[in-house]
């Protein structure tokens, strides 16, 4: 992807921050999160743009150590301003350091919205959904389309993310803060992930009770009256009391325990089947 005209930063120093990006989270820590990642990334372009100033590089490593965290297939986008902001402040004596952190700031709320929707609570979802239904026939291309599915707009927006952000620099953010554009994003992306969560409760979440009420060609299954009243309820109700525990920080793996529990006693008792 073309860039803007540099008199310090070239291709191969973006080139190198795309990659290092990569590692956003290898050092993700609980008091400032995902900010050696982010100084990592940002470690190409600073030691560029300042050179043998000792003093100034110092400066804007721990101007970069400072606390942040941000969806991290969309952490190229701040990375991109941050680096144009700082080729600025290289070269104009006037410019505000100050404003460099406010920018990075600013972008962690929106784009976290942002990118949690689409990438977590969207395209994670969808890929899931359609791996995981080719992978429970058996085809081998489940877990490959889940990869692709997946990985490929990520990268993709992890990389494009980083020329855009360095080319328009720190305008863009209060440009579409303005249009109240970022937020119409956000809402759109979590009623489609809603919807794909909702569609995969009631075609992959399978549970079936084959207790008959009655006797001979006159039973009816307990499963069949049960969906006649509120079709796929049962999936939902489980669906939602899996949810009420994760709601109460239940550990996973007590969770999965629970879940082996119940299903061998409900196939041992009868009152679980396929």
């Amino acid at each position: 992807m073309k860039m803007k005209n540099s008199k310090l930063i070239t291709n191969k120093e973006l080139t190198k921050t795309f990659w290092r990006s990569f590692t956003a989270e290898w050092s993700w820590n609980y008091e400032r999160q995902m900010n050696l990642g982010y100084s990592y990334a940002m470690g190409p372009a600073l030691d560029k743009i300042y050179g043998n100033n000792k003093a100034e590089l110092t400066d804007a490593y721990q101007r970069h150590l400072e606390f942040y965290n941000v969806t991290p297939w969309l952490i190229t986008f701040p990375l991109g301003i941050c680096i144009a902001m700082e080729e600025q402040n290289a070269t104009d004596s006037n410019f505000d350091k100050n404003s460099i952190n406010d920018v990075k700031i600013a972008l962690m709320g929106p784009l976290s919205g942002l990118g949690d929707s689409f990438f977590w609570g969207t395209l994670r979802v969808i890929a899931t959904g359609i791996g995981a239904s080719l992978a429970a026939q058996g085809n081998i291309l489940g877990p490959l389309l889940f990869l692709l599915i997946f990985n490929v707009p990520a990268i993709l927006a992890r990389y494009f993310g980083l020329f855009i952000g360095y080319n328009i620099g720190a305008s863009f953010i209060e440009k579409v803060q303005k249009t109240g554009l970022m937020d119409k994003l956000s809402y759109g992306a979590s009623v489609l992930g809603l919807c794909v969560v909702g569609a995969m409760v009631a075609t992959m979440v399978t549970l079936n009770m084959p207790l008959k009420i009655g006797s001979g060609t006159d039973a009816t299954s307990l499963q069949d009256i049960i969906n006649g009243i509120v079709p796929q309820i049962l999936p939902l109700l489980f669906t939602i009391f899996i949810f009420v525990l994760v709601k109460k920080e239940l550990k996973a793996h007590w969770i999965l325990l629970l879940i082996a529990l119940i299903g061998i006693f409900g196939a041992w008792s009868g009152l679980l089947g396929q």
